[in-house]
């Protein structure tokens, strides 16, 4: 099974809000996930993002790949693949 860290789309049409999931690659954007890890609020100047560093590592270290938007958002969060 490939487990993947990507963004979960919520939020009204034109305010997006997004949380962070890991989620097997396979499943739909918005349906099963195996665990939410955080949050990311674009409609803020800066935008807000908030992680459980913990548990990022936790599943980057059990070999989960994060998408490139999430990869970027770990980086603004200090949080290195």
């Amino acid at each position: 099974m490939a487990v993947k860290i990507r963004l979960k789309r919520l939020g009204e049409k034109k305010s997006p809000f997004y949380r962070i999931i890991v989620a097997d690659s396979r499943a739909p954007r918005n349906g099963r996930f195996i665990e939410e890890i955080g949050t990311y609020d674009p409609n803020y100047e800066p935008s807000k993002i908030i992680v459980n560093e913990e548990l990022a590592k936790k599943w980057l270290g059990n070999g989960a790949q994060p998408t490139e938007v999430v990869s970027r958002l770990f980086k603004l969060a200090g949080i290195q693949k």
